[in-house]
């Protein structure tokens, strides 16, 4: 996200990225069933979205433990989907699988490259109400993560990656990209405790080289409600890249100093912003 060549090594200001439905399905994990309706604190059943979120790149679904947790004391009911990090097209096509099990009003929130893949995932679909961008790509058809990263100086991530040459099951040979593990805290998650922090980056997930440098197709930011918490200590996504994809989206902004891994270290702020989205898309 901010390189060339890999080397090892409206906007409101607020306070503060072809698979079968079956390997899909099998690839989320569900903070409740996905046709569970938590009970909201008013006693009532079935009156809220559902929040489905999808991690980016170096991290995993618990990276949501903290907004999940907070999301369902308040009523909501909550998928956090396995992104496979393979790029923008198949991970968008694993995304639609899960949504499509899941019935009734979604707000779809994404964090870091997964904004590419809920930007693709989410046109078309009508129960979609809201798109929330955390420290994310809001790319526009023909773009890539690794344009939009070198569009602003800022981005430290190439000096900490470890690339891995890989071989899928079908023979193709690529590059997994990791952020090594010594780098992490500092390069993606430098207000987290230090031990989380050292679990992240032993239970990271790669992302493919070449999902960086796929071009997206669709833009669902274009016709469905966006929201976006730019992360102004980010070391992966330059927050001037973060402000230009905002503005040019017409998203409600909430800025917070706070590194690429906000999620974790401020998972009150994400929470509210996921709320404010459901709330104001669904009761209007």
């Amino acid at each position: 996200m901010g390189f060339k060549g890999v080397r090892r090594g409206r906007v409101a200001s607020g306070v503060v990225a072809g698979v079968t439905a079956g390997v899909a399905l099998g690839a989320f994990s569900l903070a409740g069933p996905a046709s569970a309706q938590p009970e909201s604190k008013s006693g009532e059943r079935g009156v809220k979205p559902t929040v489905v979120l999808e991690h980016g790149a170096f991290a995993d679904s618990s990276s949501w433990n903290g907004v999940i947790k907070e999301l369902r004391a308040d009523g909501y009911p909550v998928v956090a989907a396995a992104n496979p990090l393979r790029g923008p097209a198949y991970d968008a096509a694993a995304l639609r699988s899960v949504l499509d099990h899941i019935k009734g009003p979604k707000i779809l929130v994404g964090h870091s490259y997964a904004g590419n893949v809920i930007s693709q995932a989410a046109t078309g679909d009508r129960d979609v109400k809201a798109l929330v961008y955390v420290a994310a790509f809001l790319p526009a058809p023909g773009e890539t993560a690794l344009e939009l990263t070198n569009k602003f100086p800022g981005s430290t991530l190439p000096d900490a990656l470890d690339p891995a040459p890989t071989t899928l099951p079908d023979g193709t040979k690529g590059t997994d990209l990791y952020i090594q593990q010594d780098k992490f805290r500092h390069q993606f998650a430098a207000d987290v405790p230090r031990n989380t922090a050292a679990l992240a980056a032993a239970t990271q997930r790669p992302i493919a080289q070449s999902a960086l440098e796929e071009k997206a197709t669709t833009a669902a930011w274009k016709t469905i409600p966006t929201w976006d918490i730019i992360t102004t200590q980010d070391l992966n996504i330059p927050p001037a890249v973060q402000r230009f994809m905002a503005h040019r989206a017409h998203a409600h902004t909430t800025e917070i100093a706070a590194s690429h891994s906000v999620a974790v270290s401020h998972p009150h702020t994400v929470t509210h912003v996921i709320e404010q989205a459901a709330h104001t898309t669904t009761h209007h």
